[in-house]
């Protein structure tokens, strides 16, 4: 196998010994097997920002902060330096939210360095030492399912306490090692707080791992935790020791439009006489 430049530049450096397989290639990054002090661990090469889109990242970058305000101006221009500005706040969120989220206590790989565009961490296995598979590719028992659930619900409790959301949460970055799952891939998470589509991200990613564990069972698909959590979260009473029921009673009363409609016309009407007030006063001043 033909060695990535990126991976040879560590092995160039002693960081790793040498590249042992390649475990996956995306869109956005490709992951290899490495070797480093006699361990097995998992490098992510991010892929060339020529290769990759931005299309759709604007709604997860709302509320991210760039280094200054000319590095700020420059993201929202189509620009080669935005882009590459556009492209390490990217890397660098993922980077952030693993070194934040293991020292918090949550379930993720280990990160043990970002070299030059590449992040190091810890290699999931499963029981027998395999590469873990994802959530989508085993087969549970009804408790199990139960159980991973609660496991999940809690994780995406634990970002939310710590002001974050996922962002892109599915089936597809949950891995499975022999003590239940592991959340992976985080360059799309987004600030709870800064975010105006904050709370829908969270009820996509909550929805998401319901969906596929409501298959082996059916009574999760009932359950309402984003709702729950963003409630306590919105009046600063979610813990990490909050426990969590799945429940939540939604405001059903209906909106009195007209009531509505009538406040709006009442606002209108204010403000056209003042400024009505306010044109008849500057024809006075230039009398």
């Amino acid at each position: 196998m033909k060695v990535p430049a990126a991976l040879q530049e560590l092995i160039d450096d002693g960081i790793i010994d040498g590249v042992l397989r390649q475990l996956k290639s995306g869109k956005e990054a490709s992951v290899y097997v490495v070797s480093s002090g006699g361990e097995s661990r998992c490098a992510k090469v991010y892929k060339d920002i020529r290769q990759r889109s931005f299309k759709a990242r604007a709604q997860y970058q709302e509320g991210r902060k760039a280094r200054g305000s000319r590095e700020q101006r420059a993201m929202g221009k189509a620009s080669n330096f935005g882009r590459r500005e556009s492209e390490d706040q990217w890397k660098n969120t993922e980077v952030d939210a693993l070194f934040q989220l293991h020292r918090a206590g949550l379930r993720v790989p280990k990160p043990h360095g970002f070299y030059s565009g590449v992040l190091i961490m810890d290699m999931i296995v499963d029981e027998d030492g395999a590469n873990a598979p994802r959530l989508n590719e085993v087969d549970l028992s009804h408790d199990t399912a139960r159980s991973y659930h609660a496991i999940l619900m809690d994780q995406i409790k634990r970002m939310l306490v710590e002001g974050s959301i996922h962002g892109d949460l599915s089936e597809y970055n949950v891995l499975v090692d022999e003590s239940g799952p592991i959340l992976i891939d985080f360059p799309q998470m987004v600030s709870a707080a800064g975010n105006n589509n904050a709370f829908s991200m969270l009820k996509r990613d909550v929805g998401n791992i319901t969906a596929t564990l409501a298959a082996f069972a059916p009574e999760l698909a009932q359950t309402h935790y984003a709702e729950e959590m963003w409630a306590l979260f919105e009046r600063t009473e979610l813990r990490v020791d909050t426990k969590l029921t799945g429940k939540f009673k939604f405001d059903n009363k209906r909106a009195n439009v007209a009531e509505v409609m009538e406040a709006i016309v009442d606002a209108r009407q204010v403000a056209l006489i003042r400024q009505q007030g306010r044109d008849a006063k500057a024809e006075e001043e230039k009398l």
